[in-house]
């Protein structure tokens, strides 16, 4: 078979199975595979529901190729005004910024937020075990560190107080709309990357009550959230004592709330 007729039939076969940019996830999966079987098997897993991403192994975000393994959590591209944000923030400190990114997931935010600093003292931790897995290909690519566990228990002490940015992506889909998610989420990734809670913004209050503990003085608490959970976000923020600001992005409809730790 003709590689034209091939790339026709593929992208006819994912046009099928629901693929609304056929034509570049064709493109993608025939530049991806190694030999014409890998390509079969590809195309075979594509279409029977497996996230893109999954299929290839890398998701692109701040332009990079972003390791992501199946069952864990893929990178969004609203997300990149998250880490822009936080670039933001860590601008102008005159050293490398402290970097830790809660619920790194494949570590993503983390290691694209090191490229655009350049220098970074990074640090990211995840509960899920194969999460950590793949974040500590991609963090260790960058000269980060990651560790397995709940929120900030895995941390090493010594961060404490020394934190200039903290990067928090936590869930914060309620508990009853998880199902209502499109099956390439709902299926193929970890719930515990996806569950908020009943409000969705239980873990987002845990990452908020514990951040002064850790954050130094005028560093910052970033957490993406929803437009309509922003106002209650802003409240959970403010209330563990950070200085709460919000953020958005029309482009990639983001959503991200600011806390900042007062300076003494």
């Amino acid at each position: 078979m003709s590689a034209p007729s091939s790339e026709s039939v593929i992208v006819s076969r994912l046009r099928a199975a629901g693929c609304v940019f056929a034509e570049d996830e064709a493109r993608l999966l025939i530049s991806t595979a190694a030999t014409p079987d890998d390509l079969a098997a590809m195309v075979d897993r594509r279409a029977g529901g497996l996230p893109l991403e999954h299929v290839l192994g890398w998701a692109e975000f701040c332009g990079l190729r972003i390791a992501v393994d199946p069952g864990v959590f893929v990178p969004r591209r609203r997300t990149e005004f998250l880490v822009r944000r936080a670039a933001a923030v860590a601008t102008g400190l005159g050293r490398p910024a402290v970097v830790v990114d809660l619920c790194c997931g494949s570590g993503a935010l983390g290691a694209a937020l090191a490229g655009i600093l350049d220098r970074a003292e990074l640090h990211a931790a995840d509960i899920d075990p194969a999460a950590v897995r793949c974040a500590r290909r991609n963090v260790a690519a960058v000269g980060g560190r990651v560790y397995e566990g709940d929120l900030y228990e895995p941390l090493p002490a010594v961060l404490r107080g020394r934190v200039d940015v903290l990067l928090a992506n936590v869930p914060y889909v309620p508990t009853e709309e998880v199902g209502l998610l499109p099956p390439e989420a709902r299926i193929h990734e970890a719930r515990v990357a996806l569950d908020g809670g009943a409000d969705g913004l239980d873990v987002l209050r845990r990452v908020a009550e514990g951040a002064p503990h850790w954050l130094a003085p005028g560093g910052s608490l970033l957490v993406e959230t929803s437009e309509h959970q922003a106002a209650r976000a802003v409240g959970t923020v403010a209330g563990s004592g950070l200085i709460p600001r919000v953020a958005s992005c029309e482009e990639l409809y983001a959503t991200v709330v600011v806390g900042t730790m007062p300076a003494p």
